[in-house]
């Protein structure tokens, strides 16, 4: 099955469900939970307006980002506690500036009835479909936990 391509801001929100999974809004950058859940707490980090590069960010936006950081790994941190934080902005799928935020865990934790193991530790992050994980009542769970940490 090939990937859905989001060329715009519409197409992006919709295919990463922003709105319904929406943990922080800052005006400028919005942080969801990752639809397609690979490490406990995975989300997006996305810039609020449409842009196709990093280059297209203004000074405003860049300030925002850094604090909107701050914020996404302190809730992460005190709900999950992972060991290490990455940061993947690949953008050849989705033509919209975005970061995938992914916790990373040296040991398995366990959340919402389920064991959450990162097979990619200490290496590069998994990003694949865990289906078991990516059920509704277990990512609105994990948006609750964060929102609550805020």
């Amino acid at each position: 099955m090939g990937a859905i391509v989001s060329s715009t801001l519409e197409e992006f929100n919709s295919k990463f469900r922003v709105e319904e999974l929406l943990i922080l809004d800052s005006g400028l950058w919005r942080w969801s939970i990752r639809p397609v859940h690979s490490t406990l707490g995975a989300g997006v980090l996305s810039l609020s307006r449409f842009a196709t590069s990093f280059a297209d960010m203004t000074d405003d936006e860049a300030q925002d980002l850094a604090q909107t950081v701050k914020s996404v790994e302190a809730a992460l941190r005190a709900t999950f506690s992972p060991q290490k934080m990455n940061y993947v902005m690949l953008m050849m799928v989705d033509d919209h500036l975005h970061f995938h935020v992914l916790p990373r865990y040296a040991e398995t934790k366990q959340f919402g009835g389920l064991e959450w193991v990162d097979s990619g530790w200490p290496g590069p992050p998994g990003m694949g479909d865990y289906s078991d994980r990516s059920e509704d009542k277990v990512l609105f769970d994990i948006r609750d936990h964060l929102k609550s940490n805020l």
